[in-house]
């Protein structure tokens, strides 16, 4: 049938930023897919809860906190991820974010930051996890990207300047590694992620962002993780090095807040 073409039935998924948002969803979602999730973020305690949730569904789950801007701390993520389980089918990077700010009062320091959180962080680890990937006859490799990377608005300049290239690295990669290894990326639009929440719960933010989107509510984090599922699973077996948009439609930014850019 083909909805079996949407399992992952076995397959060994690294998912970042697992502890929270569209990265517990994804890591859940996994799972419940059939996967065995090795889940990576910093807060600990909040991994481990979400492992223990994952071993409830009577699946495999390994919690390894690594920071992701840490090279060192990636590589053993991969190594631990091989010592356990033998191979690594599927690699999500989540982890990412860059608080807003106006250019002007963006650092060559910040600015180096954000793509190194958002961009370097994900190419390190792709490439620590894809000659495994390879010799297990191939893997699905999804960059959780940003509708930033293509939208404008005040204040975004080092965010989408890095999800922008995430996404291009997501093309040059998919090339450079197929047909062994697909890469996909997914574009999040405005999505009740914590970080979100936060400026949404201020009175009458949340219904301006979903009044500027067409689908007229913002993205829950399974939003997200399903769209992931498909890149990962068989089902997107014909897709690599394609950038697919979940943001409820949206064409321009929702952010509710304007940014003054503090030119004279």
């Amino acid at each position: 049938m083909a909805l079996q073409r949407f399992l992952v039935q076995g397959q060994v998924a690294i998912v970042t930023g697992a502890s929270s948002g569209i990265g517990r969803a994804t890591a859940m979602l996994l799972s419940e897919a059939g996967a065995n999730v090795v889940l990576a973020a910093r807060g600990a305690t909040r991994l481990f809860k979400v492992a223990d949730e994952i071993k409830k569904l009577g699946r495999h789950a390994l919690a390894v906190p690594t920071d992701v801007t840490l090279g060192t701390q990636l590589d053993a993520l991969v190594n631990r991820t091989i010592s356990d389980f033998g191979r690594i089918d599927i690699l999500v990077n989540v982890a990412g974010g860059t608080p807003p700010t106006a250019a002007l009062a963006v650092s060559d320091d910040d600015f180096d930051e954000a793509y190194h959180f958002n961009v370097t962080s994900a190419l390190h680890l792709s490439r620590a996890a894809a000659p495994t990937m390879a010799k297990g006859g191939g893997g699905s490799i999804i960059n959780v990207s940003s509708a930033m990377s293509h939208q404008v608005d005040s204040g975004f300049v080092a965010y989408g300047a890095a999800k922008a290239a995430l996404n291009h690295m997501t093309r040059l990669l998919a090339y450079e590694w197929a047909p062994k290894i697909r890469v996909n990326a997914v574009a999040a639009g405005a999505t009740l992620t914590e970080a979100l929440e936060i400026i949404s719960s201020m009175e009458g933010t949340k219904e301006h962002m979903a009044q500027r989107t067409p689908l007229a509510r913002l993205g829950e984090p399974d939003d997200i993780a399903l769209a992931v599922l498909y890149l990962a699973s068989s089902a997107s077996s014909w897709v690599t090095g394609k950038i697919l948009e979940v943001d409820g439609g949206a064409i321009q930014s929702v952010w509710p807040i304007p940014i003054p850019n503090g030119l004279p």
